[in-house]
């Protein structure tokens, strides 16, 4: 049985994060990165079927090559952040599903119907950007998940040659708690939830 996790825990995923726009002038390492794939790829996909793709743009160079896509509210912080984990998905990821769901051909669910195969890969890379947000937070980094960028742009710019589909932006980093905005409120749940 799972057990429930520390209240410190909760505070660090949960309570106590915030969406960060500011950044601290302290880098992010590749090490960090691999060590965040390696906690967000075991979260729960659709017949393990795994869509999402991450580039991590770090160099000037290639935030010089994002900048023109993005909405100019994200310029500054996107700049300015250490990374920005570009989360998309890949078209064809049912391709990786013998090796992944070996349990039946997975593979003809998708290939026979390419409008299953996008709403799964659109659905699961969204789950899985969650969970980058998420092995973030563990790992003592902050994030700002974005999507004011526009989509055909990163795509011709970065994924011409591969053909995976963006999704949303994650920037990563040390977020500067000074310059952090309180909470917002949120939805009560009797507002935002139903029983039945």
């Amino acid at each position: 049985m799972t057990q429930a996790i520390t209240s410190e825990a909760l505070e660090t995923l949960f309570t106590g994060a915030r969406t960060h726009s500011a950044w601290l002038d302290k880098p992010v390492s590749d090490t960090q990165l691999s060590e965040i794939y390696h906690l967000l790829r075991l979260g729960p996909t659709s017949a393990n079927c795994s869509p999402a793709r991450f580039l991590f743009v770090r160099s000037s160079d290639a935030k010089a090559r994002l900048k023109p896509a993005l909405s100019s509210g994200n310029i500054d912080k996107t700049m300015s952040a250490p990374v920005t984990a570009i989360v998309a998905w890949d078209p064809a990821f049912y391709e990786q599903l013998p090796t992944l769901f070996p349990y039946a051909d997975a593979r003809a669910w998708f290939t026979s119907s390419p409008e299953l195969a996008e709403e799964t890969a659109f659905r699961n890379s969204s789950m899985q950007a969650a969970y980058l947000i998420a092995a973030c937070r563990a790992l003592g980094l902050d994030t700002g998940p974005m999507s004011g960028f526009e989509r055909e742009k990163v795509d011709a710019e970065f994924f011409s040659a591969n053909g995976w589909k963006s999704n949303l932006l994650i920037n990563i980093g040390y977020g500067d708690l000074g310059k952090a905005h309180t909470r917002l409120p949120r939805l009560a749940f009797d507002t935002a939830c139903s029983l039945a």
